[in-house]
Order: C-alpha cells, then structure tokens, then sequence
C-alpha cells in the first residue's frame, strides 16, 4: 500500500531527541565550566593577585627617572670660582632594548661622528650600570652633531641627547695637585658607595670626586639626587609627567686659596720640578700649594684616553705626583732651628754654649769626619751663630749629645714623621720618615748606630719631609708651640646662610692641635727666631745677598740636600754631574718677621744651594704678597753652583 510506510525506515524521534538533549545538557555543562574557569582567573587577577599585576603593569607603563643633583662649586677665599658646572649634550642609548648595536653604531658614526674610541669607552662604562637603564655612548655634542640626530631620531627608539652638567676647571692644570677631579664611577666606587649605604644618591650620577678637595669633601659637594614618575609608550618615550621630587643641589665651598698667589708662584716654577707652600700661620689655611709640573684636571672629566694617560705615566718629570703632600725629600739644614729649641729645651746645650769648628766633626773612638759646607770652618759659634751660618759641625755635636731617641720624640712633635692631617685623603699624603731605633729595624733588619745619628743633625741620612710638613712645623715655630692643623676649607655656603653675614667668622682655635709644644720656655722659641732672622739680615747669614734691600723683615732658613754621598775628598761642582743628581735647594721662610702673616716652605728639585735658589724664589714671593710687586730680579745661580751651600 502507498500510504504505509515500511518498518525499517521509519524514524525514532524520541531516540534523536534524548541524544540532543544530553548533547546539550553536555555543551551547557561545559560553558557553565568554562564560565566557573574564566570567573576563577577573573577572580585572581582581580582579587587575589591583584597587587602583582597591578605592580608589574604599572612598570611596563610607568618608569621611575633619577634627576642627578647639581654638583656644589668651588671657590677661592676671595669667591673666584675654580670649579663649575658647564651645560653639555650627551648622546645616551640603552643596550638591552637594542636589537642590532654594531648597526646603531655605523649609522651614528655619519650622523653624531662617533668614534671607535667612544665606544670602546662605551664598552667599559656599560657594565656599570643597571639592566634597561641609558648608558652614555658620546659626551659634548655640537649644536651640528645635535641637529643632523634630531632629523634622524625616528631611526634610533632608544637612543636619545639628554642635557647634562659637566664640570669644569677655569685654570686647568693650575690648581689640579688642590682641587683634584671627578671622573667616572667604577666598581670600586659603586662598592664603596654600597658600603657606605650611600648608592641611591648616585642612581643618576655618572661622576664622582677622585683627588684632591673633589674627593675629600664629595658628601658636601655632591647633593641628594630627586626623581620623576613617568608614563612612557612602548618604546620608551615619555608620554606625561606623573609625579616629581626635585633633587638637593650640593653645597658651594670656599677655599682658603689665594689665586694670584698661586698663579704667580706656579709662574715662578714653570720648567722646573718643585714645589711652594704658603701657609698663614695665624690659623693654618693654606694660601697657596703648588708641585710643578702639573697636569689638566679636564682631561680625566670625561674619561682620559689610554694614550694620554700613559703619556702623563711615562713623563720623566712625574706630573701625576704632588710633590707638596707626597714628594719626601731630606729636609736637610732647615730643621737646625728646631732641633736648637729640643736642644735648649733638653739642656743639652745653652745660649751661651760655644762649639769650635774647624771645618769638621769626627766621631769620638773613630776615624770618621763629618765636613762642614763651608771647607775652612766658622770658628768659635754658639746657638744663633750656628743657625745664621747654618754651622753643621755645631749640629753634628748636638745630635750625638741628644742622640736619636730624644731627637725623634722632639722632631715628632713637630710633625716630622706624621701627616699633617691637611684635608685631602690620607692615601694623596705620605708620613715620610722621621727615622727611629724600631724604623730602621723593620725597614733595613740592621740595628741602629751611632754613626747613623750625626746626619740627623743636619736633616740628613735617613730623614725625609714633605713641602707641607715643613711649613706646618715652621707655623709651630712662629706661634711658640702652638699647631695648627693645615687645611684649604674657609667656609661652606651653608655657613653664611646661617650666619647672616657675607663671610662668616672663623675661629682658628678649632685647627689648634691638643699636642702643641707651649710648655717650651719662651725664651728658646725667640732665640730660634732670631736666628732666622739673622739668616736673611745678619751680617753672616746665608742669605743675606738675597734679601739686600727688602722693605720688610723677615726670618728664613736655607737648606741643601744632597742626592748622592760625596766621597771624603771630593769636590761638588754642578758642572760635572748630571742635573738628577744635583743637590735639593729648600727655604722655608716667613714675614713680616714681627707680625707674619705668610710661612713658607719651598723644594727646588735639583735646584742648587738652598740660599741662593730656594732664597731667591722666597724673596720673590714675599715680595709679591706683601708689596704687591712682582718685578723683583734676582739671578738664579743653580747652573753656576760649584760648591755646597746652606
């Protein structure tokens, strides 16, 4: 029949439409599921980890950029700036977010002049500086070189000119041996700063202080570094600014540096090695302190090149040593006023006590003879007269009655041995020697002898000074004892901001050492005195030639230092030896003689005869500080010394 259907091809409908329905029920389980997974991760991101993705978000948005304070400057004692901060343009990139450098770095070769050394400064510096953080690849940029990179910026996402302050030296090589220099931090100055928990303050500073005053007062120059909160696109440019904390700019500092001084004394030592200290012996500030040759502080600023750096290491005139605080040269016949006072003192000799020279000193129980400078001798002298004609035999005798163990304790109170604690770090001054019984013992294994004594006498054999420890001994000679620790620091600016003043008032007091030598009887200190005075205005001093017609009094001593032993009858002649071997000339000298106001100490290496040379440089500067006049002329006998003189 056609109306029926057969049985095996009818349709289950109620078979089709459970299976759809568990299908369904099946599908709706899972979303549900699905649902129920997505509300959970919802959730943690939302809820339970929230504070995370929210951090790590905002660092993928947000940047914290430290703002480097402005370096404090500083000034000479009448406000004259020695130290200041130029504006600069620096090329900065960062590394890690530079695909390709070796490319970036042959385009800006043709676009900011790159260099194969700035980049291998580059090189260097990188290790130096955190993950994602800007490191410099080229210092001062020129407003040409800064121009053709903005036309091509859009090249170099992460290479960017940023505006820095880059610290300058007016009178370059002037004043380095003072001031120092700052130069890029390494890893031994991030260790140190870590150290010293003072890291965060140098996030954003490239520089810090190496030498000299840059160094030793760094915490005062330096500032606390400030910050912006940013927000940046994906490749790192700024979009808005969030939040900002200005940085604290250093503090400005003054130095007791007198300027002219000092640029007329370096022109004074130009081509030669020496060294001047000028000291106000008032109170201890350093006036003036110069070791020629020097070398230009804004040379090592932005990181001095291998080349130039072996050039200054390989000079023969030795630029890079402060001959003022590191040069230890025998203090030789400067130190008999001294040891006359430990003498007085000790009562190993009296103010009438009368030596006979004759032109030599032997060693009791020996056959060695000890000469005198001068060949024929002085006769019959006692203290003042020893010191006016600088007598060695008179000191030879002195030394062998105090002997060494006295004459150390005594020249140690004078600083010998000692450094004089001036403000510039303890590693840029040496002691020097002030020999003793344990020195010699633990530097040469030998005991001491008696014969090792004598030279001592006349600042000789094993005593070495430095140009600074002989005017702070000088200034303890001129106040009775009293010392004064030198320093370059007059004041801070901060200190006139609480003072209310345009300088503020210095009390000296607080330099005063608590070792000071004011239990000598007065009487020793004016006889010294006197002595010196007679050096330069006595009828027999040393140096009187020197000081004929000087519109002021004066005291002085002069000293000659040999640098080789002559034999028993040998004759100097300066002629006849190489100019390295030639003898030290030394003056130490201060004036007005009844009210001074400037100490001296000045070392001519290789110089000649102490009165003739070392005098004539010190007659110069004192007429320079106190007339006013530079036009003094006087002859320079060093190439004409034939013989030895004090």
């Amino acid at each position: 029949m056609s109306g029926k259907t057969k049985k095996g091809n009818i349709r289950d409908h109620s078979a089709e439409t459970n299976l759809f329905l568990r299908r369904a029920l099946f599908a709706f389980v899972v979303i549900i599921l699905l649902i129920f997974v997505l509300l959970a991760n919802l959730a943690d991101l939302q809820i339970s980890n929230f504070s995370y993705y929210s951090t790590k978000s905002n660092n993928n948005r947000i940047e914290i950029i430290p703002i480097p304070p402005s370096r404090g400057m500083i000034y000479d004692r009448n406000g004259t700036p020695l130290a200041i901060n130029n504006i600069t343009y620096q090329l900065n990139i960062v590394p890690d977010k530079t695909k390709n450098l070796n490319e970036q770095f042959e385009q800006l070769k043709m676009i900011v002049d790159l260099t194969d050394e700035d980049i291998e400064n580059f090189q260097k510096e990188r290790r130096n500086y955190r993950a994602h953080r800007p490191v410099p690849l080229k210092e001062n940029l020129t407003e040409k070189q800064i121009a053709r990179f903005i036309v091509d910026q859009h090249r170099f996402p992460f290479v960017s000119i940023v505006k820095i302050q880059h610290r300058y030296y007016p009178y370059g090589a002037s004043l380095t041996h003072i001031l120092g220099y700052i130069s890029k931090i390494n890893t031994q100055d991030k260790q140190r700063l870590e150290e010293e928990n003072k890291a965060s303050d140098y996030v954003a500073t490239f520089n810090i202080g190496k030498m000299g005053i840059e160094r030793y007062y760094e915490d005062v120059l330096h500032g606390t570094a400030g910050n912006e909160k940013v927000e940046v696109n994906s490749r790192g440019r700024i979009v808005r600014l969030l939040e900002q904390h200005p940085p604290q700019a250093g503090e400005d500092i003054y130095l007791s540096i007198n300027l002219k001084l000092q640029l007329y004394i370096e022109s004074l030592l130009t081509g030669r090695k020496a060294s001047v200290v000028a000291i106000d012996p008032n109170n201890g500030e350093v006036l003036a302190m110069v070791s020629s040759p020097s070398y230009d502080s804004n040379d090592f600023v932005g990181g001095i090149s291998s080349k130039k750096y072996s050039e200054l290491l390989n000079d023969p005139s030795k630029p890079l040593f402060n001959r003022a605080l590191l040069g230890a040269y025998p203090p030789a016949s400067t130190v008999k006023p001294f040891i006359s006072i430990a003498a007085l003192s000790e009562g190993v000799v009296s103010p009438k006590s009368v030596v006979n020279d004759p032109g030599w000193w032997q060693l009791p129980g020996t056959e060695r003879r000890y000469r005198d400078w001068l060949k024929w001798g002085h006769g019959h002298v006692d203290v003042l007269r020893a010191i006016e004609e600088s007598v060695d035999t008179y000191f030879y005798q002195v030394a062998y009655d105090m002997g060494i163990d006295r004459l150390n304790l005594w020249m140690t109170k004078f600083g010998y041995g000692e450094r004089t604690g001036i403000d510039i770090s303890a590693n840029e001054e040496t002691r020097a020697v002030m020999p003793s019984r344990e020195w010699k013992l633990k530097r040469h294994k030998k005991s001491w002898l008696q014969g090792d004594t004598i030279p001592v006498g006349i600042g000789q054999g094993y005593w070495t000074a430095t140009p600074m420890q002989m005017a702070k001994a000088l200034t303890t000679l001129i106040n009775n004892g009293k010392t004064f620790t030198p320093h370059f620091l007059l004041y801070k600016k901060s200190d006139i901001i609480n003072t209310n003043q345009n300088q503020p008032t210095i009390d000296p007091e607080k330099y005063v050492e608590p070792n000071s030598l004011v239990d000598v009887n007065p009487g020793y200190w004016a006889l010294a005195k006197e002595g010196m005075h007679r050096v330069m205005f006595g009828a027999r001093g040393t140096a009187r030639k020197v000081y004929a017609g000087a519109k002021y009094q004066a005291a002085g001593k002069s000293g000659t230092a040999q640098v080789y032993g002559l034999k028993e009858n040998e004759t100097y002649n300066a002629h006849k030896i190489p100019e390295h071997l030639r003898d030290h000339a030394l003056f130490i000298a201060y004036a007005p003689y009844d009210k001074p106001k400037i100490a001296l100490a000045i070392v001519l290496e290789n110089g000649g005869g102490g009165s003739s040379n070392g005098g004539a440089v010190a007659r110069k500067i004192l007429d320079y500080y106190l007339e006013g006049d530079n036009s003094t002329e006087l002859d320079d006998a060093s190439s004409s010394t034939t013989g030895h003189e004090d």
